[in-house]
């Protein structure tokens, strides 16, 4: 692991999201500060025979603008749609000029949790109903989940460092990791990274309700999804994606881009526990955070703020409490803490670079958004969350935290540009 007075420095210059709380990024922004919550009845199929109902879809997107044609649009399956578009936006955000930079030094690591579902569940109709020879010959670079890290890099012919990441619900944060290791070691200069997300199908919701690890209050769709609060029941699925444009300082200072934070560190470690529940305490994210921190040379008392992977499950929320109180001790009644979950519902594999977004805009601004739906406090789960309500705060340094089935851990350190 690289420390701080080792390699090159990386700073964050574009931001693009496509969420249930709408997109781009500052539509995003403004509405999570003000506390409102995408998660809805589920349109995009009828769930009701299923337990869980409700689901934070995108709403009212038009990839068009993304694509070089509908026909290119029709061969992509809507996660990848959810990438690309989020993409654009980052290079839009940034500034960078394509026309003026080296191709092959710019790289693309945008991931994706479980892929094209979408596709392989149409497809898989069209097979049992009209035979083989009618499945589509576009199902497989449709469905794999590498496909919006490489449509990307082809409409833009970014020659550089490209792969995509698959580590469930950490697969965005370990994208931005794994970026952020690719520019200090000099094996590029700029690069995409994040995460796309598009499981809210009748199979997808259909294999996390028999896990029973979705909420059932479907009755109250706004409030489902309420991480850390007592009367949490489960996560709530959301979709969409999540891209940052990460950036070797010198190239972005020769071109006078605008600076939103400085990534420091990173933490990527394993539970080997179990494939689904965390490890007792949050071991496993006890160690990621230290990582992380560690790699950044910096102390536990630095950290001004946290963004949680705070999913709303009575387990998981429980277990990163514990983590956090055991990494900073004292300081953690100190830290602001929150899970914009409560906003979004859980994007799985693009969840962490929405929220890595978030940090920097943070970090930029002062301002940490609320984790909604917070009412009923857990005597267990008894940190500072930002309940309800933004706040303004000097937020020095910031985690983005993230926790994936299979017991992958990813953590983003960042901090204020000093120049």
């Amino acid at each position: 692991m690289a420390n701080a007075s080792s390699g090159h420095r990386v700073v964050v210059t574009g931001l693009g999201v496509v969420t249930p709380l709408g997109q781009p990024f500052d539509h995003f922004w403004r509405h999570l500060l003000a506390g409102q919550c995408g998660i809805d009845r589920i349109t995009l199929f009828d769930a009701a025979a299923y337990d869980c109902q409700i689901a934070g879809e995108v709403r009212n997107f038009d990839p068009i603008a993304a694509f070089p044609s509908s026909k290119e649009l029709r061969r992509t399956d809507r996660f990848a749609q959810f990438g690309v578009a989020a993409a654009q936006q980052a290079l839009v955000d940034s500034g960078l000029d394509l026309d003026r930079v080296d191709r092959d030094q710019i790289g693309v690591f945008i991931g994706s949790g479980i892929g094209g579902l979408r596709t392989t569940e149409e497809q898989h109709k069209i097979l049992l109903a009209k035979g083989p020879s009618r499945v589509s010959p576009f199902m497989i670079p449709m469905l794999i989940l590498n496909m919006a890290s490489g449509i990307f890099s082809m409409y833009y012919k970014l020659r550089g460092p490209n792969v995509a990441t698959c580590s469930a619900c950490a697969t965005s944060t370990h994208a931005i990791g794994e970026a952020w290791r690719t520019l200090r070691m000099g094996d590029a200069q700029v690069m995409f990274a994040g995460g796309a997300e598009a499981t809210i199908t009748s199979l997808g919701i259909a294999g996390f309700c028999a896990m029973r690890a979705m909420s059932t209050r479907n009755h109250q769709p706004h409030q489902a999804s309420r991480p850390f609060d007592a009367e949490r029941d489960g996560f709530v699925m959301g979709e969409g994606a999540g891209v940052l444009v990460l950036e070797e300082l010198e190239h972005a200072r020769a071109r006078g881009a605008r600076i939103y934070c400085e990534i420091v560190g990173y933490g990527n470690t394993a539970d080997a526990n179990h494939i689904t529940a965390p490890a007792p305490e949050g071991e496993g994210a006890v160690r990621c955070m230290r990582m992380a921190l560690r790699s950044a040379g910096l102390a536990p008392r630095e950290v001004s703020y946290i963004n949680a992977h705070g999913t709303s499950t009575q387990q998981g929320d429980l277990c990163e409490t514990q983590a956090i109180k055991t990494v900073f001790g004292d300081h953690a009644r100190k830290l602001a803490i929150s899970s914009t979950k409560g906003a979004t519902g859980h994007m799985l594999g693009a969840a962490g670079a929405v929220e890595m977004a978030v940090c920097a805009k943070a970090i930029q601004t002062d301002t940490v958004p609320p984790t909604i739906n917070y009412q009923h406090p857990d005597p267990q789960c008894d940190l500072d969350y930002v309940p309800n309500t933004a706040r303004q705060l000097h937020v020095e340094v910031a985690l983005d935290n993230s926790f994936g089935f299979g017991g992958h851990n990813a953590t983003i350190a960042a901090r204020k540009f000093r120049g």
